[in-house]
C-alpha cells in the first residue's frame, strides 16, 4: 500500500545544506498499523510530509498503491499535531468534518451519512452542532480524526497527534485510534516521539537513527490484537519490547552515522 525506497531529503538555504534524511527504505502492507519513532530532530515530520506529497524528495521515491507520489495522492489523509489550526472556528463540528467531502463533490445525502458515521465512531455524535472552541483539546482532536475518517482514506498518516493533550486524554485517544483502525481497515502510519505509545499502538515500529537519518530497525510488535492500557502495558512482553526500542533510540542519539540492524 505504501512503499518508500531510498528516500533522501536535503534542505538548501543561506549558503549551507542540511541532510535531513539520508536513506529511508520501508513498506507498509494494506491494513497494517506502523509507528515511526526516533530521536528528536531526526526528521520524522519531514518523512511524513514526503509521504503525504506535501514536499518533494531530493532523491528516492514514495509509492502509494503502486503509483509515485508527486503531490497529495488520492485516498490519503493526514492528521496533524496542531489540530486546533486545522479546524475552522467559525464552522460547526459537522461542517468542519464535511469540508473535504464538499471538496470531493460528494452528494449532500452521502455527506450527511458519512459525517454522522465518523462522528459516532469517535464518540462525538452529540457534538455535531458545537463549535470547535467550545470543545476540549481532546475533543477537538477527535473532530480532526473524524474528518479524516469521513474522507474514507485508504491510507491515514498521523503526525504526533496526541502530543498536546494530557496523559489520560492521550490514553483514551490511543484506544480510539486503534478501534477506528480495526473498524475501518485503513492502512495507518503513525509518527510519534513517545516510545511506549509506539509499542502499544503498532503492529510494527520503524526506528529511525539520528540525523542524517536512516532506518535503524524495523521491529515486529507481537502483542495481542486486543490491547488494554493496564493489562498490555504491564505485560512482560510489552516491557521487553519497550526496553528494546528505548535502547535503540538512546544508542542513536549520540551517533551521527548508524549501521542498520539486519
Amino acid at each position: 500500500m505504501l512503499k518508500v525506497q531510498s528516500l533522501r531529503k536535503v534542505y538548501d538555504g543561506h549558503g549551507r545544506q542540511v541532510e535531513a534524511l539520508r536513506d529511508i527504505t520501508f513498506s507498509v502492507n494494506p491494513g497494517e498499523f506502523v509507528c515511526v519513532v526516533g530521536p528528536s530532530g531526526c526528521g520524522k515530520t519531514t518523512l511524513l510530509r514526503l509521504l503525504g506529497g506535501l514536499i518533494a524528495p531530493t532523491s528516492g521515491t514514495v509509492m502509494v498503491e503502486g503509483r509515485p507520489v508527486s503531490g497529495p495522492p488520492d485516498g490519503l489523509a493526514i492528521v496533524f499535531q496542531e489540530y486546533g489550526r486545522s479546524l475552522m472556528p467559525w464552522l460547526r463540528v459537522r461542517e468542519n468534518v464535511e469540508l473535504p467531502l464538499k471538496a470531493k463533490r460528494v452528494p449532500r445525502a452521502e455527506r450527511a451519512a458519512l459525517v454522522h458515521e465518523s462522528l459516532a465512531a469517535v464518540g462525538l455524535a452529540d457534538a455535531a452542532t458545537a463549535y470547535p472552541w467550545q470543545l476540549s483539546g481532546g475533543m477537538q482532536q477527535r473532530v480532526a480524526i473524524a474528518r479524516a475518517i469521513a474522507f474514507q482514506p485508504r491510507v491515514l498518516l498521523m503526525d504526533e497527534p496526541f502530543a498536546a493533550v494530557d496523559a489520560q486524554t492521550r490514553a483514551d485517544l490511543e484506544d480510539l485510534v486503534r478501534s477506528v483502525w480495526q473498524r475501518f481497515g485503513m492502512t495507518m502510519l503513525f509518527v510519534t516521539h513517545d516510545i511506549d505509545e509506539s509499542v502499544y499502538l503498532a503492529e510494527r515500529v520503524v526506528i529511525l537513527s539520528s540525523s542524517p537519518t536512516i532506518v535503524l530497525e524495523d521491529l515486529a510488535i507481537d502483542l495481542p490484537a486486543q490491547r488494554d492500557q493496564l493489562e498490555t502495558r504491564s505485560s512482560a512482553r510489552f516491557v521487553e519490547l519497550r526496553h528494546h526500542v528505548y535502547e535503540q533510540v538512546q544508542k542513536a542519539k549520540n551517533r551521527s552515522a548508524v549501521t542498520p540492524v539486519v
